[in-house]
């Protein structure tokens, strides 16, 4: 018997059945088109299994926010998820709500990127165009110094998450610049 495997589709619709708030569906698409992104650039062979994780990594994030990245286990079980998929998206709360380290590469690059999606939005709707395809890498870096701005965004978790996947800080932000611009319309920032 084969194991479940959830397609992109099944994945909105869960995770639009937990979550309401347009703005969190804008960050799940936002680092459903990143993880996606990855995965290609890597030369990952399950490219929807990335996209899936992506979109769901936050499903219990507003019914559940203190429980957030544990109700997700008995949420995504009883959705009959194989147990990659469940780890992964645990994995993202890593030394935040839970001791679910990232070990995969698929893990690595949800526990970077989920943050850092965050941060690019606030710089890209900074900017007059509210575009992501003039932004560059070197402004978000320049707000990443700036612990004012976006103060929500820890980005040592960022940071612990790109020295996990060994690149440079540079590259992981210019590659999660051009996964969110795939979805630029669907996220407002066109």
């Amino acid at each position: 018997m084969s194991e479940y495997k959830p397609s992109r589709e099944e994945a909105l619709e869960l995770f639009k059945r937990y979550n309401e708030s347009d703005s969190l569906l804008r960050h799940a698409l936002s680092v459903e088109a990143t993880m996606k992104h990855f995965a290609e650039l890597f030369g990952e062979e399950d490219v929807e299994k990335w996209t899936v994780v992506g979109l769901v990594h936050d499903l219990d994030y507003e019914k559940y926010p203190d429980e957030h990245c544990i109700k997700v286990r008995e949420i995504l079980t009883e959705e009959n998820y194989p147990e990659d998929y469940i780890k992964a998206v645990e994995s993202h709360g890593y030394k935040i709500c839970t001791d679910v380290e990232p070990t995969e590469k698929m893990e690595k690059v949800l526990y970077a990127i989920d943050e850092l999606t965050g941060l690019i939005t606030a710089v890209a709707l900074l900017r007059p165009s509210k575009s992501l395809f003039d932004l560059k890498p070197k402004s978000v870096t320049k707000k990443w110094k700036d612990k004012a701005f976006a103060a929500g965004v820890d980005r040592e978790i960022i940071q612990r998450g790109i020295d996990m996947l060994g690149m440079e800080r540079k590259d992981v932000i210019e590659e999660t610049i051009n996964g969110m611009r795939k979805v630029a319309d669907e996220i407002g920032l066109r």
